[in-house]
C-alpha cells in the first residue's frame, strides 16, 4: 500500500512539473504584455505592470488595425480548413472502416505513411503545384492544403470502427435510407466525439501553422497571425517598441484557442457521462 502511495505521489509530482513547464511561458507572456518597451528589457521580474491597455491600443493602431485583419484571416483559415478537413476525414474514415473495396489496405497504408511525413516537407511541393495554376498569394493557397489531414482520416477510421455498429447501418439500409442519408443522419451523430477531436486538432494545427502561409503568401493583408507577428518581430531590431506589440499580439492570439477548447470540452463531458450511464 505504501509503495502504491509513493508511486502516486511521484506521478503527481511529475504531472505538476509538466504543467508548470507548459504554463510558465504563458504566464510570462501574460506578464510581459503588461509592460512598456522600456520595462520589458530593463528588468526581469514576474510582477505585472500597468501598460496592457496601452499596448493593445498601439497594436490595434498599427497600420489601421492590420493585426485584427491577421486575426480574421487566421480564423478563416483555421475555421474553414478544420471544418472541411473534419468532414473529409469523417467520410474517408467511415469508408475505410465500414466498406470493402479493392485497394483498401493500400489506401490505408498510404494514409499511415502520410501521418509520418512532417507537413513542413510538403510546403515546397504544394507551393510549386499551386504556382502552376496561379493560386499562390490567395486565400486558397492556405486553405486547400489544410483540407486533407492524414492524421484526421486515421482517427476518424478508428472512431468509426469503434462507435458505428454494422447492425445499425444494416437496419438503416433496410428502412430504405441511402448511403448519404445514413452517413448524415446516423453515422455523423454517432461519431460526434471523435469528430470534435479531429476538428480541434486540425484547427489548432492550422491556427499555429507558419511555414505554409509564409511560403505561399506575399501580400501582408493575407497573412495569418503567425506570419504577421514574425514580420513585426523582424522590425523589432530597428524599432524596439515592436517587441511589446509582438508579445501582446501573441497573448491575444491564444485567447480564441482557449475559448474553443472550453466550448468543445462539454461534448467530451456529455459523452463520457453517457458512457458511464450505459455501463
Amino acid at each position: 500500500m505504501s509503495l502504491k502511495k509513493g508511486r502516486s505521489k511521484t506521478a503527481t509530482a511529475l504531472l505538476l512539473l509538466g504543467a508548470a513547464y507548459c504554463l510558465l511561458p504563458v504566464l510570462w507572456v501574460l506578464i510581459a504584455s503588461s509592460k512598456s518597451s522600456g520595462e520589458l528589457f530593463s528588468t526581469f521580474t514576474l510582477a505585472p505592470s500597468t501598460h496592457l491597455f496601452d499596448n493593445l491600443a498601439d497594436l490595434s493602431g498599427y497600420r489601421d488595425g492590420l493585426y485584427w485583419r491577421w486575426m480574421a484571416n487566421t480564423a478563416l483559415y483555421a475555421g474553414v480548413g478544420a471544418a472541411a478537413s473534419t468532414l473529409i476525414s469523417a467520410m474517408a474514415g467511415f469508408a475505410l472502416a465500414k466498406f470493402d473495396f479493392p485497394g483498401k489496405s493500400a489506401v490505408f497504408n498510404v494514409i499511415l505513411a502520410g501521418v509520418l511525413v512532417p507537413g513542413v516537407l510538403l510546403a515546397i511541393p504544394q507551393y510549386l503545384l499551386l504556382a502552376k495554376v496561379g493560386m499562390t498569394n490567395t486565400y486558397w493557397a492556405v486553405l486547400l492544403p489544410s483540407f486533407i489531414s492524414p492524421y484526421g482520416i486515421y482517427l476518424a477510421r478508428i472512431f468509426a470502427a469503434a462507435s458505428v455498429p454494422t447492425e445499425i447501418l444494416e437496419a438503416s439500409r433496410i428502412d430504405g435510407a441511402g448511403d448519404w442519408r445514413t452517413f448524415g443522419t446516423v453515422v455523423l451523430p454517432m461519431m460526434r466525439t471523435g469528430l470534435v477531436t479531429v476538428f480541434l486538432f486540425q484547427f489548432v494545427a492550422v491556427w499555429n501553422n507558419f511555414m505554409l502561409p509564409y511560403i505561399m503568401l506575399g501580400d501582408d493583408r493575407l497573412y495569418p497571425i503567425t506570419v504577421g507577428l514574425n514580420g513585426l518581430l523582424n522590425q523589432g531590431a530597428n524599432q524596439p517598441a515592436m517587441y511589446t506589440a509582438v508579445v501582446t499580439g501573441a497573448l491575444v492570439s491564444i485567447i480564441p484557442l482557449i475559448a474553443l477548447f472550453l466550448t468543445l470540452q462539454r461534448y467530451w463531458q456529455v459523452d463520457l457521462a453517457a458512457g458511464g450511464v450505459k455501463a
